[in-house]
């Protein structure tokens, strides 16, 4: 986030801002709470915030006891398993992202990463990758709710580009519900605002510069909806003077090229944050296709060009 570049003398301001910092799904998360006392503002933070924790605990692969790792040892053995109606929606929602991307944005290509490893710059065994895409792809399930059917064995689901931002939405949800409507919500990047600043305000928000850490491609304007980025600099490795991003393309098994950062304003960060993957996914094509879409959205290339559409900006403090 970035700070307001505008001074407001405001009645007891620092009163109506409350944050709270923790950490969650491994990232530095803030949310700021306005116009209620504290005691309100911590009630409705611990909500929040336990939210996250629930989400986290049920999506996360890393846990044997998670919702998720239990699907993949239903997976692995190629057999159906019956879903609740979370996981069911989120599974629907998996799908329209699939159909939507044509097939480049898949929460089954989860198991490429036993070919991607990006704590050393080395590439992969091209003949392992193709091994490892006969178990990839949504066209090898059979989803009718509530049962979803793997078809192969050894294949393997993974939530990572959905449960943040759904984690994200939920918080809000839980805020608003609870009568708090001026604050946001970041979690490690994923923005949503529930409502404008104590004045009325939009809140000032930092896009980050994907090749300098120190600097911002942008300041945002926001009062509502939801503030997502997906890019190249969060986790790669860079091999005879290229980079090889973790955002792996489903189809080739390979990661993307053309775009170094999308960022995309939408009502719902799961919306956000999926459009900005999928431009993302599409290479140098994402750029015709957010413009064909007309969300509000910034890009930026491999060669430092960029460009945006309907973005609300403020000035850098």
């Amino acid at each position: 986030m970035c700070a307001s570049t505008e001074t407001r003398k405001l009645a007891n301001s620092e009163q109506m801002n409350h944050r709270f910092k923790f950490t969650a799904m491994g990232s530095p998360c803030q949310l700021c709470l306005s116009s209620v006392d504290r005691g309100k503002a911590e009630a409705v933070a611990s909500a929040m915030i336990g939210e996250i924790a629930r989400i986290e605990a049920k999506y996360s692969r890393y846990r044997p006891d998670s919702t998720l790792s239990q699907v993949n040892r239903v997976a692995g053995r190629g057999a159906s398993v019956e879903l609740d109606p979370e996981t069911a929606a989120i599974i629907d929602y998996a799908y329209a992202c699939y159909r939507k991307s044509g097939g480049l944005f898949d929460v089954s290509a989860g198991c490429l990463r036993l070919a991607w490893d990006f704590s050393e710059a080395r590439l992969p065994d091209s003949h392992q990758v193709e091994l490892i895409l006969q178990r990839v792809g949504l066209d090898k399930l059979h989803w009718e709710p509530p049962w979803l059917t793997f078809l192969a064995s050894g294949m393997e689901l993974d939530l990572g580009g959905i449960g943040k931002e759904y984690a994200v939405d939920r918080a809000i949800e839980i805020c608003l519900e609870q009568g708090v409507n001026n604050g946001f919500i970041d979690l490690g990047g994923d923005i949503r605002v529930a409502g404008p600043q104590p004045d009325g305000s939009p809140w000032p928000i930092r896009v980050r510069h994907p090749r300098n850490a120190d600097g911002f491609a942008a300041c945002l304007s926001v009062a509502t909806g939801a503030v997502a980025t997906s890019g190249d600099y969060e986790k790669f490795i860079d091999v005879a003077g290229k980079r090889y991003c973790h955002i792996l393309d489903a189809r080739s098994g390979w990661p993307v090229q053309g775009l170094a950062a999308v960022t995309v304003v939408a009502d719902s960060c799961l919306v956000a944050g999926s459009v900005a993957t999928i431009a993302m996914l599409k290479g140098r094509g994402g750029i015709a296709w957010l413009e064909e879409l007309g969300v509000p959205h910034l890009w930026i290339d491999l060669e430092g060009r960029q460009g945006s559409k309907a973005l609300t900006e403020t000035s850098a403090p």
